[in-house]
């Protein structure tokens, strides 16, 4: 059983990507764009752990930018495509029937395939500063970040074979590297730690450990101390110069959704063939998150292009074997926003004007759908003493700020009928739709409510022709 009769066509998708850093999000676009429904869940903020990098320098094409940048782009490419997105947390996956599910904190939502691509983190080692100063000073990779210390003075932690490698690739660039290993010796083997050790650029600390990191626009503070004898070393860059601290600890990948479903390595990674398929059927696997020798922007985005690929095939033999169609996804110019616009708390407390509620892309998208909207629409917010009224009124306030299609009309403030918080479309004239919700839509619930407004005022969407054959073939 697949448990079909249960599903809802609006939570059904092609493929649902785990995951919106650059995996995911190359993954999104070549799915959306070869006209599959995706839909992309992400936990914490679209773009990943590159969001933190202030400068990219050696993605190939681009000759600098931001993380936060490069990732919104490769977003909003995939958004223009029609694929979708929701903030929210996946839970668990039931992956072993045709149709799968991921279940979120939001409820669940059900596709043919799955790709994970929830990447690996660094593991922090804890002195004070460490959290403060990452991506200001202190880094994880001496590929992406060494650069940005040319002729400056390099603090490497770790003894493991990361740290003595990366250590030498360092000295490319910096004035010198100090090693701070808390054991006594490296624990890499002897020929690479002694490749590190008689380098003339990398002076070797044992039995060290840092204590505190400072500095203001980047790092001008250390303190470390010899666990052996108590000794307190200060360091501070001469002339208000900054240094770099680069921390191999080791990495964690992210893969407790798939710990007890998938094949995973000894370290933890997700073990994947040459086509990103994990030992699971329908369950795929790109970037940080699988075992590989070089983790960046380049070989992330290359991943989900190929998983997605073969997603497009799997997804496509699966629509022929179970007769089932998710919805087309609708370019840009068609569809509504399909991003997270706003949490309920933050709906209230950034309300204070619509550009703070939504982004000119957002607004863009609604100018679109408002001008396709056939007559005028009325809000009637049902609202008690609440916090969440007060979110709900604010939000319906601003939107309906945002064009001449929609008006708001208080009906009950005291709650008299007991349904608030609530809001009630209805035509211009008073007349109800039928179309109401209740609390502050969010995310993909706010996707439904505009198109609940765009399908209520006219001309609505227009069938597929698979579905419309379906729905004239029922007696």
């Amino acid at each position: 059983m697949d448990g079909k009769h249960n599903i809802s066509i609006d939570n059904f998708y092609d493929v649902i990507v785990i995951g919106g850093g650059p995996a995911g999000l190359s993954a999104a676009l070549y799915l959306a764009r070869a006209r599959y429904r995706v839909l992309v869940i992400e936990k914490d903020h679209f773009g990943g752990q590159i969001t933190i990098t202030a400068e990219v320098v050696n993605y190939p094409g681009i000759h600098k930018i931001s993380g936060k940048e490069l990732t919104e782009t490769m977003r909003q490419q995939a958004q223009n495509f029609g694929a979708e997105f929701l903030l929210a947390e996946a839970k668990s996956l039931s992956i072993k029937n045709d149709i799968k599910t991921v279940h979120t904190e939001h409820g669940d939502y059900n596709c043919f395939g799955v790709l994970l691509a929830t990447g690996a983190h660094p593991r922090t080692v804890g002195f004070k500063g460490e959290k403060e100063h990452k991506g200001h000073g202190v880094a994880y990779c001496a590929t992406c970040d060494g650069e940005f210390f040319t002729g400056k003075d390099v603090f490497v932690i770790g003894g493991g074979f990361a740290a003595a490698e990366e250590s030498v690739f360092l000295t490319k660039f910096a004035r010198q590297v100090t090693i701070l290993i808390r054991g006594d010796d490296f624990s890499c083997a002897k020929s690479v730690a002694d490749h590190a050790r008689n380098h003339e650029k990398i002076k070797v600390l044992t039995n060290t450990t840092v204590e505190e990191v400072a500095g203001n626009g980047g790092l001008h503070y250390i303190r470390y101390k010899n666990n052996v004898t108590g000794k307190i070393t200060e360091f501070r860059a001469e002339n208000n110069e900054t240094f770099g601290v680069f921390v191999f600890a080791g990495y964690a990948p992210s893969t407790d959704l798939v710990k007890d479903i998938a094949d995973l390595s000894e370290h933890g990674y997700i073990i994947t063939d040459n086509h990103q398929k994990t030992s699971v059927d329908g369950l795929y696997a790109a970037g940080d998150v699988c075992i590989k020798p070089l983790r960046q922007i380049v070989t992330a985005v290359s991943d989900g292009a190929l998983a997605a690929t073969e997603l497009e095939k799997y997804a496509s033999a699966m629509r022929e074997k179970t007769g089932r169609y998710p919805k087309a996804p609708a370019p840009i110019s068609d569809s509504v926003p399909s991003t997270k616009t706003a949490s309920a708390s933050e709906a209230s407390s950034n309300v204070s004007s619509s550009n703070e509620l939504f982004t000119p892309d957002m607004k863009a998208q609604l100018d679109a759908v408002f001008a396709r909207m056939e007559q005028p629409l009325l809000l009637k917010l049902y609202l008690g003493n609440d916090t969440v009224s007060s979110e709900l009124e604010d939000y319906m306030q601003t939107l309906a700020s945002l064009t001449d299609k929609l008006s708001v009309e208080i009906a009950d403030r005291q709650n008299k009928n007991g349904d608030a918080p609530c809001v009630r479309t209805c035509l211009s004239n008073g007349t109800e739709t039928g179309l109401a919700f209740h609390g502050v839509p969010g995310g993909h619930e706010f996707t439904a409510f505009v198109l609940g407004l765009y399908n209520t005022a006219g001309p609505g969407q227009t069938l597929d022709s698979t579905l419309n054959e379906k729905i004239s073939s029922i007696s």
